[in-house]
């Protein structure tokens, strides 16, 4: 391994933390309830990012070929699982859970150990 790939490793470790969470969410749903789930669900992410300092990354990932559009991915990312269990215990969580539940077939959830291989911007 490089000196500078090191050095951007142990940057990233600083950044998040030994045990950094993540987790991520695939969601497939009903006919034509995607513009509507879209809506919430980057509603809850914005949110969350804003207004939960331990929330450190919120991605809505949707289908590029709108033909597939019945299926949202979010990936998420929390300073520990502390985080997210704080994050699942907010008002915005719970109003969209409890709204956008109708518009779901099925939800997948898978939790998460970061290990950071991100590149770091330097300072200029």
């Amino acid at each position: 391994m490089t000196a500078g790939r090191e050095k951007a490793q142990r940057r990233g470790t600083e950044r998040l933390g030994a045990a950094a969470f993540a987790i991520t969410v695939a969601f497939e749903l009903l006919e034509g309830a995607f513009p509507e789930f879209h809506r919430l669900v980057t509603e809850n992410a914005a949110l969350s990012v804003e207004l939960e300092p331990d929330c450190l990354r919120f991605d809505v990932l949707t289908p590029a070929d709108a033909a597939a559009s019945s299926h949202v991915f979010l990936y998420e990312i929390y300073r520990d699982r502390a985080a997210f269990d704080l994050h699942l215990a907010s008002d915005h969580f719970r109003q969209f859970d409890q709204r956008s539940r109708d518009l779901v077939i099925s939800k997948t959830v898978v939790a998460y150990r970061v290990e950071e291989n991100a590149k770091v911007r330097e300072a200029t």
